[in-house]
């Protein structure tokens, strides 16, 4: 009468390549967290910069500090950002209404009525709850796209449009995506158990394939970037009368939105023009930056 087998027990091969796994999970965690406040923390910089070079801040407001070994510009009452040109374009009125999504644009609905310029602390208030809301949904891995849009006060046109798309290296493959995987294994007669067990995931092998860089290399594209949002000013045209400004946040379909964050259009240029500028990527993240803009009449 024959005996059941006993279960084998783990080697120590075993348990130190689990080890080994949960290690690297976890230096990956600590990796993409550090990465995504590093994106979110460029998401602010860029919104000051855009705002400022634009006109939407007058100049007197902002003192010189450092960042991105750039010379930027700061103030005890507006969060830093870049130096502008020599001659800035005249500088527009600047009100509270901006907008967040998921997949769809979200609006700020509980926001106060659009202060006059000098309204710094409602201002910097403002941009402080947005980018609260911005830092969690980055740190989740939630956002797909981040847009400022800058609208003519008085015909309600938008006239400028600065997109960011945001890729996330190794994310998990879509559900659809391993089944046909599975099913493709199950159906081959040659695969091994052991050769499916220690085949890398699609999500590490995203991981993989992101190119390693210093912070110092990151730095430097970031920096870029911001020369090129500096020198825009060239091509861009004039910004006339007075203007707001909204935020747009797109962030996944089953993200937590908080109740004051209501729907939004997606504020597109009607017949505008488009100009892809410079990107940045971690290990983690990678950022493209696009503006589109309305052609002077």
């Amino acid at each position: 009468m024959g005996s059941d087998a006993k279960p084998a027990r783990a080697t120590k091969a075993t348990k130190a390549d689990k080890s080994d796994k949960e290690d690297k999970s976890k230096v990956h965690k600590l990796a993409l967290k550090g990465s995504a406040k590093l994106v979110a923390e460029f998401f602010q910089y860029s919104i000051h910069t855009i705002l400022f070079q634009r006109g939407v801040y007058p100049a007197e407001d902002f003192s010189a500090v450092k960042k991105y070994g750039l010379n930027m510009l700061g103030s005890t009452r507006l969060p830093p950002i870049p130096i502008p040109p020599s001659h800035p374009p005249p500088p527009c009125s600047l009100p509270l209404s901006s907008s967040s999504p998921s997949k769809v644009p979200r609006q700020l609905t509980n926001a106060l009525p659009p202060p006059p310029v000098s309204s710094d602390d409602q201002v910097r208030a403002y941009i402080k709850k947005i980018m609260s809301q911005l830092d969690r949904w980055m740190l989740r891995g939630k956002i797909s796209k981040l847009v400022i849009v800058i609208t003519d006060k008085d015909t309600g046109e938008h006239v400028e449009r600065w997109q960011f798309d945001v890729e996330i290296f190794g994310r998990p493959a879509k559900s659809k995506s391993s089944k046909t995987s599975k099913s493709s294994s199950s159906s081959s007669s040659s695969s091994k158990p052991t050769d499916q067990e220690n085949a890398a995931s699609p999500a590490e092998d995203a991981a993989a394939a992101a190119p390693e860089k210093t912070e110092q290399e990151i730095q430097s594209e970031i920096a870029a970037i911001f020369r090129q949002i500096t020198a825009s000013v060239t091509f861009l045209p004039q910004l006339d009368g007075d203007c707001t400004f909204n935020v747009l946040v797109y962030a996944d379909a089953d993200s937590e939105v908080p109740v004051e964050w209501g729907d939004s259009d997606a504020k597109e240029i009607v017949n505008g023009e488009r100009v892809q500028l410079r990107g940045f990527s971690t290990s983690n993240h990678r950022v493209d930056t696009l503006v589109s803009y309305r052609l002077a009449d």
